[in-house]
């Protein structure tokens, strides 16, 4: 198979109506972090056992159509000696994997970040690929502050997200884009508008400069949020109000799939903005979708407890965020579906 015909044939397996993405790609402080939370200590075999739950639980496929992996987890097997990124792909979610290696501060521009991770990047990707990997994720950060994000960490962020995304389309890999503007800080909802739109402008003006084939990619940005220590929160309509004027003039109608990042938000509040946005705006051009961490995870981590015996009961709470989130895709959510089964 052609290159161009093996990321078109993972984008047309990634982008469904009804599905999302789940993000599973934590790093190994990440998922002690979470882990420490219900007192589960972050062993090899934890990781495993906690990620095989995630992968195997029964009806998800319904619902997600790709996985975002961690490095560790293309070795794993389940209990029956199957390659984890197999015991995806036979259940037809494909399996994809976060090759970015953190941030750093970026010289000469206080307060912006930059992501490292480009050096070798070809030589790791044709090893995930075998691994099984048919995507990847490069997340970049911008903080939002009086002074930033610079113009500087906005071209340099931009720079390194293109450049992640040709090396991978030339590898037939389709490349996740993930430019999120934190929501952490007391900036007002048409602040997060401004930084939000400069960056996307930024960043598809740098795409199209590398040659990255839009039809190609998938776009997980931020929505558009008051910082969480902001007096006035937003309601869901005004989110999407804000965050569909900001996409319809900045990202092109190529792009066949925005999947939104939760950011912080709590697992009903990224569904019910993902609801508002399809249910308000059925006619843009993307599929208006989901990549949810912690907002599909969180109640999964409260009901398994690290404890086998609660494995089934964690599993139907993992399915429920997702037939919620589906139903938001499709513009379908209601708040009272929170409440029953």
């Amino acid at each position: 198979m052609a290159i161009a015909d093996e990321r078109q044939a993972t984008i047309d397996q990634m982008v469904q109506r009804g599905k999302g993405i789940l993000a599973a790609d934590e790093s190994q402080p990440t998922i002690a972090k979470r882990f420490s939370s219900i007192n589960v200590e972050s062993t090899e075999e934890n990781r495993r056992a906690y990620r095989t739950l995630l992968f195997t639980a029964p009806g998800i496929e319904d619902y997600i159509s790709a996985v975002i992996t961690f490095e560790e987890t293309l070795d794993q097997i389940n209990e029956d000696n199957v390659p984890l990124p197999e015991v995806l792909a036979r259940r037809v979610i494909v399996p994809g994997i976060k090759v970015d290696k953190g941030t750093g501060p970026l010289a000469l521009a206080p307060g912006d970040l930059i992501t490292f991770g480009l050096d070798g990047l070809a030589e790791r990707l044709r090893h995930y690929k075998d691994q099984g990997a048919r995507f990847a994720k490069w997340r970049e950060v911008y903080s939002i502050s009086a002074h930033n994000p610079t113009t500087l960490g906005i071209s340099a962020n931009a720079e390194m997200l293109a450049r992640y995304a040709a090396v991978c389309q030339e590898q037939g890999i389709v490349p996740i884009v993930e430019p999120e503007v934190l929501i952490d800080g007391d900036h007002g909802l048409a602040r997060c508008a401004e930084v939000t739109e400069a960056v996307q402008k930024e960043i598809f003006h740098v795409l199209h400069r590398h040659h990255v084939v839009l039809e190609h990619m998938i776009l997980k940005p931020n929505m558009v949020l008051p910082g969480k220590d902001h007096p006035v929160g937003a309601s869901p309509e005004e989110v999407a109000a804000a965050t569909l004027r900001v996409f319809r003039r900045t990202v092109p109608a190529a792009v066949p799939s925005i999947n939104f990042l939760s950011g912080g938000l709590s697992p009903e509040q990224a569904t019910a903005n993902l609801n508002a946005m399809n249910a308000g705006y059925p006619d843009v051009p993307w599929l208006l979708s989901f990549s949810y961490g912690r907002a599909l995870q969180q109640p999964v981590l409260q009901a398994w407890q690290g404890k086998a015996e609660n494995i089934v009961t964690a599993q139907q709470a993992l399915l429920k965020r997702a037939r919620l989130n589906g139903a938001a895709q499709r513009g379908e959510y209601l708040a009272s579906m929170e409440v029953s089964d």
